[in-house]
């Protein structure tokens, strides 16, 4: 089996693509996946750098990735939710029990995927899993959006703002957005109501008394925003470690948890047509170091994925 691995942490010079991997053991509670295509995420990159190894251990050598979609080969025992054949995706990092999806073949805990939508193919499925959930629980189980509420949402165009932005305007919010200059259109086109260009206007000027702000920036985006927002507003950060006490509006830091339940959520909605997924880019699975070098220095629009048969 054909799996990219790290023996080691650090820069692109760790990861290796290894031919003769061996191939992942099915355990009850899980499923082993002949992947398609595998979504590509900042994540890995973090995590080829070490950066969660003191509390996200990898048993070395391991395969990098999370995000898949593939075809089911095999159900290991208890499992009833799928069957041969069943065209899914979900999220399987090298952690729990499951084998990191850059890989021919993956295996993946049942509570962590779902049937893949119908209405796209491998690869807009497996850019899908992280960015989705991402923004579905944001904007649904923390934020609570609902009509009429003004939102302001950072990183636009990046993978979950993208799907932040489409997902806010269903739920009839009013759209506000930052990205580059050169991201203006592709953020409008989205649904945002109003796009700031993040390196030539100020948002902390132009942008007031927001019910939300869903930061997926971190650092002096996050507490900039905190003075955009309406007293007992709610920001919610993707990028913030941990939550800050404040005063004056509620402040989540959230760890994306997929599941099953959200990702079927997510597949309803994307066959819906209430969600598109955009695709920057695609690299062969034996090409994966350069996907993750482009993802981590290069500027994209959308997500990066590896397509993997």
């Amino acid at each position: 089996m054909k799996a990219v691995q790290i023996n080691s942490y650090g820069g692109n010079e760790v990861v290796e693509v290894n031919h003769h991997a061996p191939e992942p053991k099915l355990a009850p509670g899980f499923v082993l996946v002949e992947v398609q295509a595998a979504g590509v995420n900042p994540s890995d990159w973090k995590i080829r750098q070490g950066y969660f190894e003191k509390f996200m251990p990898l048993q070395l050598p391991a395969t990098l990735g999370g995000d898949f979609s593939g075809v089911v080969r095999e159900v290991g025992p208890g499992v009833s939710t799928f069957n041969v054949g069943d065209e899914v995706y979900g999220r399987a990092l090298a952690f729990g029990g499951s084998s990191g999806s850059f890989a021919e073949l993956v295996v993946a805990d049942a509570k962590t995927m779902a049937l893949k939508p119908k209405n796209v193919n491998h690869v807009e499925a497996a850019a899908l899993p992280l960015v989705g959930v991402s923004a579905l629980q944001a904007l649904v189980d923390h934020i609570q959006v609902t009509k009429g509420q003004k939102i302001l949402i950072h990183g636009g165009a990046g993978g979950i703002g993208a799907l932040a932005v489409q997902l806010a305007k269903h739920l009839d919010a009013y759209v506000i957005a930052t990205a580059s200059g050169g991201d203006i259109d592709f953020v409008k086109g989205l649904g945002s109501d109003e796009v700031v260009d993040y390196k030539t206007q100020d948002f902390t000027a132009l942008v007031t008394d927001v019910d939300a702000v869903f930061d997926t920036i971190g650092g002096e985006t996050f507490t900039r925003s905190l003075g955009v927002l309406k007293q007992d507003g709610i920001i919610v950060s993707m990028s913030q470690p941990e939550a800050m006490s404040n005063n004056q509006v509620r402040v989540v830091a959230q760890q994306t948890e997929v599941t099953s339940e959200r990702l079927s959520k997510l597949t309803e909605l994307v066959d819906e047509g209430v969600i598109k997924v955009a695709i920057d880019k695609t690299f062969p699975l034996d090409q994966a170091a350069v996907a993750l070098d482009y993802l981590e220095h290069g500027h994209h629009r959308g997500k990066v994925v590896l397509k993997v048969r």
